[in-house]
């Protein structure tokens, strides 16, 4: 299995830290945001590369990180340099898949946030249901729910589509973009962004996948901090205490 870990943002509202550094590696305590990640996922032993998708810009930085890492790191610069520019991440996604010749079951995560559970149990669960699988939570507050990725599911955590942004939501279970795609859904990818596919959000990927494949959806066993301006960055200084569940 391989992660791909989407990082080609620029995150201009939390300028001026991340005007010329990537948000990835920003620290949370006495880690970087990737470092907290990568390093709980390894411990399922079933990852035998990590792949980060960088823009140009920040790539030097991304590489200069992974060149003093122990685990097996390897950078894709995809050659956009603002944010105007940028591909999206479902193009990005293609894009490391088509420069490293991807055949893999694919886990796919966004490089900026920090949970206090481990992924580990949401790669166990993907294994179990042996299926394309997102994760889930419960959001109560309609103007979150607008602004996010909204599932509708079935019986047994079936997932049955995604929307992003609804203007009449669904439900109330706000998918959070981590994702783990089986080998034979990963070759789809291309077939998706020709079918006109959304390519900005990831999230646009699974709603299409959801119309060509079976998917599920497992709830969130704890939190996700996601860390989106300066006022939220120095909040998750303060609370955040690790992976604890």
């Amino acid at each position: 299995m391989k992660c791909v870990i989407l990082a080609a943002g620029y995150a201009t509202r939390l300028y001026p830290l991340t005007e010329n550094f990537p948000k990835p590696l920003l620290k949370v305590g006495e880690k970087t945001i990737l470092d907290w990640l990568l390093e709980d996922i390894h411990t399922s032993g079933l990852v035998d590369e990590y792949i980060v998708i960088s823009n140009h810009k920040f790539a030097p930085h991304f590489q200069a990180w992974a060149d003093a890492h122990v685990l097996p790191i390897t950078v894709v610069d995809d050659g956009t340099s603002t944010n105007e520019t940028r591909l999206g991440a479902v193009c990005d996604i293609q894009f490391a898949i088509d420069q490293l010749k991807l055949d893999d079951d694919l886990l796919i995560i966004a490089g900026d946030n920090v949970l206090d559970f481990s992924l580990v149990r949401f790669i166990q669960y993907a294994k179990e249901k042996n299926t394309s699988c997102t994760m889930r939570y419960y959001e109560a507050d309609p103007k979150r729910l607008s602004k996010s990725g909204v599932s509708e599911l079935g019986g047994d955590d079936l997932l049955l589509s995604l929307e992003e942004k609804p203007a009449l939501p669904k439900s109330n279970w706000c998918t959070p973009p981590f994702y783990f795609y089986k080998a034979e859904d990963v070759r789809k990818v291309k077939d998706a962004i020709t079918d006109g596919c959304g390519t900005d959000a990831p999230g646009s990927l699974v709603a299409w996948m959801c119309r060509h494949s079976t998917l599920h959806s497992m709830e969130m066993p704890g939190s996700r901090y996601d860390i989106g301006n300066l006022e939220s960055y120095q909040k998750v200084q303060e609370t955040y205490r690790g992976i604890t569940k």
